[in-house]
C-alpha cells in the first residue's frame, strides 16, 4: 500500500474507507489512528473491523476499558489510549501482547503512545474539515509495506 491522502464527506465513507484498508491487513499489523475528538477515529476502527469479519454493531469506543477484542477473520484489539495520562499508565494495559502479535491492532490516540509506539504500522491521521468532512492521510510504515511485520 502506498501512502495516501483522501477526503471522506460523511461517517459512512469513513467507515467504506476503513473496510478497504482492512483488505491488505495481515496477522501482526498495527494501525495507529491520530486526530483530534470527534475527528472519526472510531469511525475508521469499526470500518476496519468489519473489514477483518467482525459485526459493525460489536464495534464500539473502548474508552472506559481501554482495550476491546473482537472475534474476524483475525482477532481484532481495538485500543483507546484517549483516558491514557503518563507513560507508566501503559505499562499496565499489556500492549506487548496485543501489538504486533496474532492479530490486528488498531489504537485510537496513537499520539499517546511514547515509547510504546511500534516503528512499523499503518499510521492514519484524521482532520476535520468541518461537518462531516475528513481529510484522511495514510502513511504505510510497516517494513515490507505490503503487510505484517515480520
Amino acid at each position: 500500500m502506498e501512502d495516501r491522502r483522501l477526503v471522506t464527506k460523511s461517517e459512512a465513507e469513513t467507515v467504506r474507507l476503513g473496510r478497504s484498508l482492512a483488505a491488505d491487513l495481515r496477522a501482526g499489523d498495527v494501525v495507529l489512528l491520530e486526530g483530534v475528538l470527534g475527528a472519526g477515529k472510531t469511525a475508521l476502527s469499526r470500518g476496519i473491523a468489519s473489514g477483518l469479519g467482525v459485526p459493525e454493531e460489536e464495534v464500539r469506543s473502548p474508552t472506559f476499558t481501554l482495550v476491546n477484542p473482537y472475534r474476524g477473520r483475525l482477532p481484532v484489539y481495538h485500543v483507546d489510549l484517549y483516558r491514557i495520562e503518563a507513560a507508566r499508565d501503559l505499562d499496565e494495559l499489556g500492549l506487548e501482547e496485543i501489538l504486533g502479535t496474532d492479530g490486528v491492532a488498531i489504537v485510537e490516540w496513537a499520539e499517546r503512545l511514547a515509547v510504546w509506539r511500534p516503528p512499523y504500522a499503518l499510521v492514519v491521521r484524521i482532520e476535520d474539515r468541518g461537518g462531516s468532512e475528513r481529510e484522511i492521510r495514510i502513511e504505510d510504515r510497516r517494513r515490507d509495506s505490503g503487510g505484517a511485520w515480520s
